[in-house]
């Protein structure tokens, strides 16, 4: 595989399609790029101002995209009764556990399949 010139759909400027830009494509089933990096990093950007980065996940799935702000819930701790917050709503059927107990209890889970 080699080095492809293509031309931006929106600016018109060539850009190249490296061979390893192509493999990744390839790899994931992506079809080839229409945009230049520039009109691309644009474009996302304009998706993310206005609004579509919440609808959409915002990145695209490549990493440092836009991604909304979680919304934390109070709870209390079911194993040691401390205060915390959680990215969910808590229920009276469901234990909640903070930050130390939800690992504590995540590490003796993985340690007992053993």
């Amino acid at each position: 595989m080699s080095d492809r010139t293509l031309t931006c759909r929106d600016c018109g400027q060539t850009f190249t399609f490296t061979a390893g830009e192509q493999s990744f494509y390839a790899e994931r089933g992506y079809t080839e790029p229409q945009r230049c990096p520039a009109c691309r990093q644009a474009r996302k950007a304009q998706r993310s101002d206005s609004g579509y980065g919440d609808s959409y996940g915002g990145g695209g799935g490549g990493g440092g995209g836009y991604r909304a702000e979680r919304t934390m819930h109070p709870a209390v701790c079911s194993a040691c009764g401390k205060q915390t917050e959680v990215p969910f709503l808590p229920t009276q059927d469901k234990p909640v556990y903070c930050r130390e107990c939800f690992q504590e209890r995540r590490a003796m889970s993985s340690y007992n399949r053993y």
